[in-house]
C-alpha cells in the first residue's frame, strides 16, 4: 500500500514547479524530496515527471496520479481545519500574501500585534505585487487592491480606498498651487502605469460637475511606495491612493490640493481565501482581526 506521504510530495512538487521551490516551500531537504519521488515511482514501476533543466513535465501516468494526489491533499487539509476548529487556541502556521505597498504601510504592524495577542501562531508573510495563486502556493490569506471575480475564493471586504491629490510644499513653492481642475494641465504631473499603459486623465468632481483632465509628465511609475516617494522629492503632483500618503500628509510632507472636489475611488481592499468546506481558527481569527478591531479603522 502507498505512503500517502509520497503522494502529497509528488504534488507539491507539481504545484511548487521544481523540486526545490517544493523543497523551500515545505521547509525541507531538496534531497528529501527526490528520493521520496524516485521511492514513488519506484514502488508505481513507472515514470511520474520528465526533468528537464528548466521544467518539470507529467508523464501520462503522472498526470493521473496527480488527480489522485490531489483529492488526498484536500481531504489531509480538511481534517486539519476540522481539528483546528474545535481547539480552543487560535495556533499553528498561517502564510499571508499582500501587495508591497499596504504590507509595508499597513499589514506589518498588524501582523505584529496579532502574534502578540495570538503567541502559538506562527505568521509568514509574502510582500509581493504579482497575483498569487492562494492554492498552488498554500496561501490562507491573501489581501488584494482588485475587483475579483475567482469563484474558488471567498472575498471578504476591509476597506474602501479613496484617492487624493497630493504634492510636496517644495513643488508648489516652485511651480504654484493649482486653484481649479483645468489648473492641473499647466502643471508636471506623476502618473501611474501599468503594462503599456499610461494613467494620464484625472477624473474631478465638484458641485455635481466632473471635469475629465489629461494632465502631462514626465515620469511614469508602477509602483504605489515609489509614486508617493517621487512626489515627496518635490518632482510633480499626482493621484495616489490615500492609504499610501496618509503618513506624509500627516507630517506636512505632501499637502493635498484641491479637496473640494472628489476623485473616483480605487478598487476596494479585500481579504481573500480559498473557498473551503472547514476554515482554520487561525485563518478565520485572523480574517475577523483585520474587518473588525484594526484594519477598517485604520484605513
Amino acid at each position: 500500500m502507498l505512503n500517502p506521504q509520497l503522494l502529497t510530495t509528488f504534488s507539491a512538487i507539481v504545484s511548487a514547479g521544481s523540486i526545490s521551490a517544493a523543497a523551500v516551500r515545505l521547509g525541507c531537504g531538496k534531497s528529501v524530496l527526490s528520493r521520496q519521488l524516485a521511492r514513488l515511482e519506484a514502488e508505481l514501476g513507472a515514470r511520474l515527471i520528465q526533468r528537464t533543466t528548466r521544467k518539470l513535465m507529467l508523464t501520462e501516468v503522472g498526470k493521473l496520479l496527480l488527480v489522485e494526489a490531489q483529492q488526498i491533499d484536500r481531504a489531509l487539509g480538511n481534517v486539519a481545519q476540522i481539528s483546528g476548529q474545535f481547539q480552543q487556541e487560535v495556533r499553528g502556521p498561517l502564510r499571508v500574501a499582500c501587495p508591497r505597498p499596504l504590507g509595508q504601510r499597513h499589514l506589518v504592524p498588524l501582523i505584529t500585534e496579532f502574534t502578540r495577542r495570538h503567541p502559538l501562531v506562527e505568521v509568514t508573510l509574502l510582500v509581493e505585487d504579482r497575483m498569487t495563486d492562494l492554492i498552488a502556493e498554500q496561501i490562507d490569506v491573501a489581501i488584494r487592491v482588485a475587483h475579483l471575480d475567482d469563484s474558488t475564493l471567498v472575498a471578504r471586504k476591509l476597506a474602501d480606498n479613496p484617492r487624493a491629490l497630493v504634492a510636496a510644499p517644495a513643488y508648489l513653492a516652485r511651480a504654484g498651487m493649482p486653484h481649479s481642475a483645468d489648473d492641473l494641465t499647466q502643471h508636471e504631473c506623476l502618473l501611474w502605469t501599468r503594462g503599456n499603459r499610461v494613467y494620464d486623465e484625472w477624473s474631478l468632481t465638484t458641485g455635481g460637475v466632473t471635469t475629465q483632465v489629461r494632465v502631462k509628465g514626465r515620469i511614469h511609475v508602477n509602483d504605489g511606495m515609489a509614486l508617493a516617494a517621487t512626489a515627496c522629492s518635490g518632482a510633480g503632483i499626482t493621484l495616489i491612493d490615500r492609504l499610501l500618503v496618509e503618513q506624509e500628509l500627516a507630517s506636512g510632507a505632501l499637502v493635498e490640493l484641491l479637496p473640494e472636489h472628489s476623485l473616483p475611488p480605487g478598487p476596494a481592499i479585500y481579504a481573500v481565501y480559498p473557498a473551503r468546506q472547514w476554515l482554520a481558527l487561525n485563518t478565520a481569527t485572523f480574517v475577523e482581526f483585520l474587518l473588525s478591531q484594526r484594519f477598517a479603522q485604520r484605513a
